[in-house]
């Protein structure tokens, strides 16, 4: 059995929980992603929909593309997950949201393409030109 992972908005509004292994950690380039949270990297952790529910508190919801619908908490503004018709047995979790970040571990790079040319992170990882699901 997968241990239980929980995560949250800044304001405490959105609580989730997800109970499954977090294996699949990417920092994602994309230009949608920097304009949508603010940073110039997003790293997101893909897990399993069925194994992820709110536990506290309803998402706003923003489709960022045809394919993409983002979940984000309406006070604070945190953005907290990603669904993608692409891949639809899978929910993508901001990493950062999550209680026990400091252990969660990257494996890869996605979007390279949009990856801003001064950024230097994890230089040793994978890289996707696109995001190969």
């Amino acid at each position: 059995m997968s241990a239980v992972h929980t995560g949250g908005c800044h304001c405490g509004q959105l609580r989730y929980e997800c109970d499954a292994e977090l294996t699949d950690v990417a920092h994602c380039h994309c230009s949608i992603c920097r304009r949508t949270t603010g940073g110039i990297v997003t790293t997101w952790t893909t897990v399993p929909l069925k194994s992820f529910r709110w536990t506290h508190g309803k998402p706003a919801e923003y489709r960022s593309s045809p394919p993409c619908v983002r979940y984000f908490c309406r006070n604070c503004g945190a953005q907290l997950a990603l669904f993608t018709d692409q891949a639809p047995e899978t929910l993508d979790i901001t990493t950062a949201t999550l209680e026990e970040v400091a252990t969660v571990l990257p494996n890869r790079h996605i979007w390279v393409n949009s990856r801003l040319p001064w950024i230097h992170l994890d230089e040793q990882l994978e890289e996707e030109w696109e995001e190969r699901l």
